[in-house]
């Protein structure tokens, strides 16, 4: 996205729309924003984390504007992904090897399709084992990778839309509106076992956060570029 012909105010307060890269995690994004600041000394944030294997819209806050963090981050969010039908894992996603394999040969589209029914609406949702929630003041997946067995609580999520796309067996791409805190690898693991099968997730896009679309965001080497520029020009302010 082109940057736009105006000027920004970091230190008051910036919203900035962000395209979140593979395999960088929100706060990886964060810092580098942070760091092309420098010696300036700003307050960055984001409202609402991505996995490191998502990519997408990361609503990023500068200055005064950090304090509507909690504000932005209860909007609605809308995702496009891919799962994987008939495994699972540990993750629920790529990041780690798949421990189950089911014969998909019993699952007819039909089928695939009216589950999605089963999970519009009001939910409760585990969090993945491998996940940032905090437990004890420890993050999951650092518990998880040592192998540690945590209970965990469910939690209640609004599920809006959840269409699919493609079917092309073993892959099923989807659509999905839901609100705040809604894990979207618990959705397709939990879609895979109402099947009596099993589902993990590819592939993971955020689109929208509110009213904040990814085809407004700007792509972070360009935005870290254009920060260094007004810096170099004497404008960072």
């Amino acid at each position: 996205m082109k940057l736009p012909e105006r000027s920004f105010h970091f230190a008051e307060g910036e919203l900035l729309l962000v395209n979140k890269p593979y395999r960088w995690t929100s706060f990886d994004v964060v810092g580098k924003i942070r760091n092309s600041f420098k010696p300036l000394k700003l307050k960055v944030g984001h409202a609402g984390t991505l996995d490191p294997l998502a990519t997408g819209l990361l609503v990023i806050c500068t200055g005064k504007f950090t304090k509507k963090i909690d504000e932005y981050q209860a909007q609605e969010k809308e995702y496009t992904g891919t799962m994987i039908l008939g495994a699972t894992t540990p993750s629920y996603d790529m990041e780690t090897e798949i421990d189950a394999r089911f014969d998909l040969s019993p699952l007819s589209e039909e089928a695939i399709r009216q589950n999605t029914a089963n999970f519009i609406g009001e939910l409760e949702q585990y969090p993945p084992a491998h996940s940032a929630v905090k437990i004890d003041g420890e993050r999951l997946y650092e518990k998880a990778r040592r192998g540690e067995t945590v209970e965990l609580k469910t939690r209640p999520v609004t599920v809006t839309i959840f269409e699919l796309t493609r079917i092309e067996l073993p892959e099923v791409d989807f659509r999905v509106v839901c609100s705040k805190g809604t894990y979207i690898r618990s959705l397709v693991h939990d879609f895979g076992k109402a099947l009596h099968n099993g589902a993990y997730l590819a592939k993971l896009r955020r689109t929208r956060s509110g009213d904040f679309h990814i085809d407004d965001a700007f792509e972070v080497m360009e935005l870290v570029n254009h920060i260094r520029q007004l810096k170099e020009n004497g404008q960072l302010h």
